[in-house]
Parts: structure tokens; sequence; C-alpha cells
């Protein structure tokens, strides 16, 4: 079951997104965030834990592996089904919330953010 969450933060929706791919290391979890967001996503190591760690108690990720690389250890995440559950229906959610809006707009105002 998949614990309901009224509205996922931005950076807890990306790493989920970035998460989408396949299984991550962290570095390469904060490198595709950070692209996926157009920039807007930068997490801090610290920060990025975390979540993982938050997300992996709420079953939304696991530790799909280890290994140690020029001596430290490389930890992979990966997405369980309740995860990939999680973040699209986030991303339905927020279609939704911006239909409200883009329905309801003239087109020509989106040339503005073009």
């Amino acid at each position: 079951m998949v614990k309901r969450v009224s509205v996922m933060s931005e950076p807890t929706y990306f790493v989920l997104a970035a998460l989408l791919d396949g299984p991550s290391h962290g570095y390469g979890i904060i490198k595709r965030a950070e692209e996926l967001s157009a920039g807007r996503v930068r997490l801090a190591v610290g920060t990025l834990y975390g979540a993982l760690d938050r997300l992996a108690g709420d079953g939304l990720v696991v530790v799909d592996g280890e290994e140690t690389v020029q001596g430290r250890l490389r930890r992979y995440y990966r997405l369980t089904e309740d995860g990939k559950l999680a973040v699209t229906r986030e991303a339905v959610r927020m279609e939704q919330a911006a239909r409200v809006v883009t329905g309801r707009t003239a087109p020509a105002a989106w040339a503005v953010w073009a």
C-alpha cells in the first residue's frame, strides 16, 4: 500500500523521477534530478541521503546493490512498485492542477514562457 502524501516536495519528486530510468547511485541521482528539473533541483549530498533514507522507510525505494569504487562504497537505489506508483500519481496530480490554469488561459499567454 502506497503511503498517501498530499503534496510531494519538488526534490522528492525529482529523486523518484531520476530513478525511473533504473537503479542509480547517489551522485547519479543528484545529476539526473538536476537535469530533469532544468537546474531547479540541486541536491546536497546530505539532503539526498536523508531523502533516500526517508523514501526507503516509506517503501518507495530500496538499496539495489553496493560496490566499492576507488576505496569508497557506492550504494545503488531503485524504485519499488510503490515508488513508481507514488511518482506517477504525483505527476498526474500536478498535471490536473496545471490544467486548472492552462485550460482557462489563452494560448497567446503561453508564448511568454516559450
